[in-house]
């Protein structure tokens, strides 16, 4: 997202250029669906559950947006249950666990979003057991440490598909298989397993369908949609712990936004990358993000005192184990925070990580890769989108040097 395409208002009230490198936090809004969005709030107003006709169109509507929105994931509609965002999405798989006859044991991965890590700590007063299995150095948790995590009880394994910090993509797709063939080994029931999608929709490939994942979180507004909505992919439906009207086949009760609904599935019919559609837009754009990254990542190498995190990352055969639309990266003597300010006095955006976290001095993540806490202190965020160019991360590349020679 360039200058000359985004303005906010300077001190004296004049038009101020900016370049947008936080879309990790959310992604600039796609304004012609939002706008559309608007009208299709005033058009079927009507609630859904209401026995008239008003509300029959509304029901028709909306179902056809489950339809729609399914074919995008290419799963089956009864699969897709819409929500308020990410985090309630993340929430219902693990506390349906509480209507369990008898508590059982949670695995996590140390570097899960607090959607899901705060939320199993949760858990915990209530009986369950949570462990947590660490990643390695470059961020990525290893399929072999979760298999001897695993015991008798376990009832849920939750897993990020893409680190929100660090944008390392996890081995989803093996966990789900070595789940499965834990279970045929032993003769006990599969755990399940739920994947945090946030960072990954619209981002890196997916396929729903793989055998072993029971269910997922989206969030619109990491796509352009509109906050507060979400979607929960549920391979098998399941008794949800929340009661209420009943709606969403009784996952998630409350009226529905069905403007909200509509509104992301048509940005994820703009962006989301099937593994089964390779040779749509999305995954063009994707091949040309991970072009400009390992430039950008070269770049960031020649600025003195600069370091990746993870350091493998500067490897050029290890950077397809991350998203190129997420880097990491410190600035010896130049903490995190200083350096978002000073990016920002030149009305550049970026992050020190996680946005729910932003505010804290911590930092989970990057304590569980074992980086040193210097290095954790000084640690950056650049998060890019489908609009991001060459030239905008050339611009924050002097940028970045301007400040280097300052410090």
């Amino acid at each position: 997202m360039g200058r000359e395409e985004n303005e906010t208002l300077g001190a004296e009230g004049n038009p101020a250029p900016y370049l947008y490198f936080d879309w990790a936090a959310t992604a600039p809004v796609e304004e012609d669906i939002i706008k559309e969005a608007a009208t299709i709030a005033t058009q079927y107003f009507g609630n859904p559950s209401s026995a008239h006709f008003l509300g029959a169109e509304a029901r028709s509507f909306f179902l056809q947006v489950r339809q729609d929105c399914a074919k995008v994931l290419q799963v089956k509609p009864e699969t897709v249950f819409f929500t308020s965002g990410g985090t309630e999405a993340n929430h219902i798989p693990l506390l349906s666990l509480l209507q369990r006859p008898a508590a059982g044991t949670i695995i996590i991965s140390a570097i899960e979003h607090p959607a899901i890590r705060e939320q199993a700590q949760m858990l915990k007063h209530c009986g369950w057991r949570v462990e947590k299995v660490l990643p390695d150095s470059s961020g990525i948790v290893p399929v072999e440490a979760l298999e001897r995590s695993l015991t008798d009880d376990t009832a849920l394994v939750c897993l990020m598909a893409v680190n929100n910090e660090t944008g390392a993509i996890q081995p989803i797709y093996q966990v789900a298989d070595l789940l499965v063939n834990h279970a045929k080994k032993t003769g006990r029931r599969r755990p399940k397993l739920h994947l945090d999608c946030v960072q990954a929709a619209g981002k890196i490939p997916l396929n729903l369908s793989h055998s072993g994942i029971d269910s997922a979180a989206f969030s619109a507004h990491k796509i352009g949609g509109p906050r507060g909505i979400g979607i929960l992919y549920l391979a098998q439906k399941s008794e949800s712990f929340l009661r209420g009207g009943g709606q969403e086949q009784g996952i998630r009760p409350g009226t529905e936004n069905i403007a909200g609904a509509w509104a992301f599935t048509k940005c994820l019919q703009r962006h989301y990358l099937a593994s089964k559609t390779p040779e749509k837009v999305p995954y063009t754009r994707f091949l040309q993000q991970q072009i400009m990254t390992k430039r950008f990542i070269a770049q960031l190498q020649e600025i003195k005192g600069c370091t990746l995190i993870p350091e493998i990352r500067v490897e050029e055969d290890q950077q397809e184990k991350f998203s190129p639309w997420i880097v990491q990266a410190a600035f010896e003597g130049i903490p995190g925070e200083v350096l978002v300010r000073a990016l920002s006095e030149k009305n550049i955006a970026i992050s020190t990580g996680s946005a729910c976290s932003s505010r804290k001095l911590k930092r989970p993540v990057l304590e569980a890769m074992g980086v040193s806490k210097e290095l954790a202190t000084n640690g950056v965020r650049f998060s890019f989108g489908h609009s991001t160019t060459q030239k905008d991360l050339d611009k924050l590349i002097l940028a970045l040097q301007e400040i280097r020679r300052f410090f």
